[in-house]
């Protein structure tokens, strides 16, 4: 049996994505459609331009009203991706676990952690595969950093800054700008759900994290502008800045090291090919030399060769979790264990203190360690 096919059939996995916006449309869909072994069948949407949008892009796939359609039927499907608002994912995502299909979650998988442990188990007790799709483990930058942090180039890392920042002065009247709960709105589940992991992917558990939550824009009524500080449990500290008023940007990365640094400016180009249309291909994901990162020390720093960036590797995971019971290419109580540190995060800014934390939070429980 290869990868090309699912288990006792010999045909590809067979894919559904619920909502075909930004996240459907320029992500998920074209990521599929080029992944060996995996076929887009579905789409759910109602709209009637992101249908016209979905004939042109992937004329293979049906569009479907609703999810509890596909649900019907569960045996023609393998995969359910849930890429609608945030607000969907936890009774999305068990509504398929409960009918036996396997899920992918865009992040945040859930508005709590306690919900996304709920889901793992779930998951777990059905012997299905549950991943979340963090994308920003496979940039250009994060794949740099990693092998420089593992080849001993950095020698022992102390510090680890991470940002993702935009200037965006003016309201959108989206759901991710409403206080509401259930929305699951702001720029800490938004961007930070993509900082937190890479630096617990780097560094491990955060074992003290200290925020600063505000809202700056006027009109606003949640986060917009984020700065965390985590320490590792090895003692690496993380600063992670997330904001929609910055009007210059700072680095995308800054490593230091005792040996060496590296810093990174700019964002990883897969995003930008994929909104533009392009599809994964030769040459897909390289670092332009202009936009390499400089690693070294003072006046010696010199541009550094990037790893190419592969967003087509989560899906290939995804197909060998499905085929061959290998593990999913993101671990779900990474996930959760993401969750805790935002929940911890909200409450050192609204209590004015740093949280210590008792445990990995990985079991879905924010505890404080005891004085």
């Amino acid at each position: 049996m290869t990868s090309e096919s699912t288990p006792d059939t010999g045909r590809p996995v067979r894919v559904a994505v619920v909502g075909y916006g930004l996240a459907g449309a320029a992500f998920h869909a074209p990521l599929i459609a080029t992944t060996p072994g995996m076929r887009l069948d579905a789409v759910v949407t109602t709209d009637p331009g992101r249908r016209e949008q979905l004939r042109k892009d992937h004329p293979q796939a049906r569009a479907v009203d609703t999810t509890e359609q596909l649900l019907t039927a569960p045996d023609a499907l393998d995969l359910l991706v849930i890429a609608s608002p945030n607000r969907t994912h936890v009774p999305l995502a068990r509504a398929a676990l409960e009918a036996g299909v396997s899920v992918v979650v865009d992040k945040p998988v859930a508005g709590s952690a306690a919900e996304a442990a709920a889901l793992v188990e779930l998951a777990e007790a059905r012997g299905l595969m549950l991943t979340v799709f963090q994308n920003r483990r496979w940039d250009a930058d994060f794949l740099t950093v990693r092998r420089l942090i593992a080849d001993g180039t950095l020698g022992r890392v102390h510090r680890f800054e991470s940002r993702f920042e935009r200037w965006w002065p003016e309201l959108f009247g989206v759901w991710q700008e409403s206080a509401d709960p259930v929305e699951v709105g702001g720029i800490l589940p938004d961007l930070g759900s993509h900082l937190v992991d890479q630096a617990l992917t780097l560094f491990g558990p955060a074992v003290q994290v200290y925020a600063e939550l505000d809202t700056r824009r006027d009109g606003a009524v949640i986060d917009d502008d984020v700065f965390l500080a985590l320490t590792h449990v090895g003692g690496v500290r993380s600063h992670l800045w997330m904001s929609a008023l910055s009007g210059q940007f700072g680095p995308r990365m800054r490593v230091l090291g005792d040996r060496s640094a590296y810093t990174v400016h700019g964002l990883d180009p897969q995003e930008h090919a994929l909104r533009a249309g392009r599809r994964p291909g030769p040459g897909w994901g390289e670092v332009p030399e202009a936009d390499r990162g400089l690693l070294g020390t003072g006046d010696g720093a010199a541009a550094h060769p990037s790893v190419p960036g592969d967003y087509p590797s989560f899906y290939a995971g995804v197909v060998r979790a499905l085929n061959e019971s290998a593990p999913a290419p993101v671990d779900p109580r990474d996930a959760v264990a993401a969750l805790v540190v935002m929940e911890a995060a909200r409450r050192s800014a609204a209590e004015g203190r740093t949280i210590t934390l008792a445990d990995d939070g990985r079991t879905g429980t924010l505890t404080e360690a005891t004085p």
